[in-house]
């Protein structure tokens, strides 16, 4: 049995991977969830799992290093996955302290505290690992060509993407200095089930519902690489799993749309599932660009292919029309993680 502390398991990316491991382990493993149930937080996406004589919840921050160290005491801890993170670009535009506190010193007292607890003599106690979860922001904008690869230098836009990098590089710092046991995982935008309603696609089905404007940043034409949330968690638990300590893999969902193609194409499937020709795209509403708005993000997938042999396999058009179909139908669950917010 292997014991995991996952860190922001009360969040969108975090709650799909808890869902997803009981599913695939059963009773196999024992889980711990550490969550400050921040606004994005939200429990009610781990019913299935929250009565599991193997689930144990733990409400605190990854900053509070006596919590950190009394988990690592009372459990012999195989994992550690980190989601815990600020996560909102306009959040961090406007107010950067938080994401410094949580993305930062958060993921630097969590190695710590596993740094100390898995220490053996010069070395490491075997079969330990830590997992840093990242984003494929951190390496900047790309031109109209090419793809990110994990060799592309760090080049951060903004606040929230800086603070990720720089989690990024103590997490490296740990495995160069110590040998820390550790991996970092860079993913494209994800989209899925339980997605807080800040975020594009959830923003954009939860207001073409109520009839409301459907914000645009600036022309529209920024191009993301979109990959679901499950296809996502498959990958961080081959990197966990299976991928050599120090190693670092972008994952990607070879999905490159331009924002405005992706806001059109919600309109239609919700326009059509409701059958309500008011949500059309008389709803769309350019508005002032970001600032520092990066043009586009695409990763190279390659080499977890080649290593890990995963590769996506949610094809988008699919993906999209089952997730606008699950937010229809979870209305409720919207409703009360906007209260939230």
């Amino acid at each position: 049995m292997k014991t995991y502390l996952v860190t922001g398991g009360a969040g969108f990316i975090g709650s799909n991977y808890i869902n997803y491991l009981f599913e695939e382990y059963h009773h196999d493993i024992f889980l711990i969830n550490l969550d400050k149930l921040t606004y994005a937080g939200n429990l009610e996406n781990l019913k299935k799992v929250e009565n599991n004589p193997n689930y144990k919840f733990i409400k605190a921050d990854i900053c509070d290093k006596d919590t950190l160290k009394n988990i690592f005491a009372e459990y012999d801890i195989d994992y550690v996955v980190n989601f815990a993170a600020e996560s909102h670009v306009d959040r961090s535009i406007e107010s950067s302290n938080v994401f410094v506190k949580t993305n930062i010193l958060g993921t630097h007292t969590l190695l710590n505290a596993a740094k100390n607890a898995w220490a053996a003599g010069n070395g490491f106690l075997e079969n330990k690992k830590f997992l840093q979860i990242s984003t494929d922001e951190v390496y900047g904008s790309l031109g109209a060509n090419g793809k990110f690869t994990e060799d592309t230098p760090l080049a951060p836009h903004n606040p929230y993407s800086a603070s990720k990098a720089s989690a990024d590089l103590i997490v490296k710092a740990y495995y160069d200095t110590y040998a820390f046991p550790c991996n970092i995982t860079r993913c494209s935008n994800n989209y899925g089930e339980y997605q807080y309603p800040e975020k594009l696609i959830p923003l954009i089905i939860n207001n073409a519902m109520k009839h409301e404007d459907l914000p645009v940043y600036g022309d529209g034409k920024q191009i993301r690489d979109w990959l679901y949330v499950q296809d996502h968690i498959r990958a961080v638990e081959k990197v966990l799993r299976k991928a050599e300590p120090g190693e670092v893999y972008n994952i990607g969902g070879n999905n490159e749309y331009e924002n405005i193609y992706l806001v059109n194409k919600i309109i239609e499937i919700l326009s059509l599932e409701l059958k309500d020709s008011e949500i059309n795209g008389s709803l769309i509403k350019h508005v002032k660009d970001r600032l520092g708005h990066d043009r586009r993000y695409a990763l190279d997938s390659s080499k977890i292919a080649r290593d890990l042999g995963w590769q996506p396999e949610v094809a988008f058009d699919a993906g999209i029309e089952r997730i606008v179909k699950w937010y229809i139908n979870n209305a409720v669950w919207m409703k009360n993680a906007m209260r939230n917010g």
